[in-house]
């Protein structure tokens, strides 16, 4: 445990080790334990650090919801300089992003988040809010939107509203594989896992290019 230098307040290095720890601890508690069940004191006496200093990191608990959402979100990304918009045509793009989209969707801090949430948004809406705010969804949403936009242009594709579309491409990738690595219902086998960015695409594009056809 990082500890202040005697005579004087924590070095700005000890300080950043006593953040993290705070926030090692908090994402275990959270995580384990829920929201609600989730309590300062406790977590403050696991530390042995005292409240003062958690509030001085921390207004309130919520705030402490929000960094950890926050610092789970980025290490879910991409590690840096990994290509996210690959060179190829729509299909390739599109399955690229599918399947980074579903390795971070599927990663077991991802899926205790998404439990979480699903258990105690009605007694706590403001988890829903924090999540919607510090999560990835809209920066996926802009990423796939403007993937299309560039492919509508170019007369690739014929869709109306590309954002909407690209809500419900992220929807198709991750909505059913998340419910069957939360139990409900058959958990999926790595080879399901494997094909789905693929199955997905096909889907996704097939439908987009029947309406193409017809004149839509």
């Amino acid at each position: 445990m990082p500890r202040a230098r005697q005579g004087g307040r924590p070095s700005r290095e000890a300080s950043e080790r006593l953040g993290e720890a705070i926030l090692d601890a908090a994402t275990a508690m959270l995580l384990d334990r829920g929201f609600g069940a989730t309590s300062i004191d406790a977590l403050a006496a696991n530390l042995r650090i005292s409240k003062r200093t958690f509030y001085h990191r921390f207004p309130d608990k919520e705030a402490l919801f929000a960094a950890v959402v926050h610092r789970i979100i980025v290490r879910l990304r991409p590690t840096a300089g990994t290509p996210i918009v690959v060179d190829g045509d729509l299909r390739t793009i599109l399955e690229r992003l599918a399947t980074l989209i579903l390795n971070a969707a599927l990663s077991p801090h991802a899926i205790a988040l998404h439990r979480l949430i699903v258990a105690e948004s009605t007694r706590f809406p403001e988890l829903a809010a924090v999540l919607a705010r510090e999560g990835a969804a809209e920066e996926a949403v802009r990423l796939i939107a403007g993937v299309l936009e560039r492919e509508k242009a170019a007369g690739r594709i014929a869709l109306d509203d590309c954002e909407f579309a690209a809500r419900q491409f992220l929807q198709m990738v991750i909505a059913l594989p998340q419910r069957r690595a939360m139990g409900l219902g058959p958990r999926m086998t790595k080879r399901e896992i494997a094909q789905w960015p693929r199955q997905v695409t096909d889907l996704f594009l097939n439908g987009c290019r029947r309406q193409l056809g017809s004149g839509s």
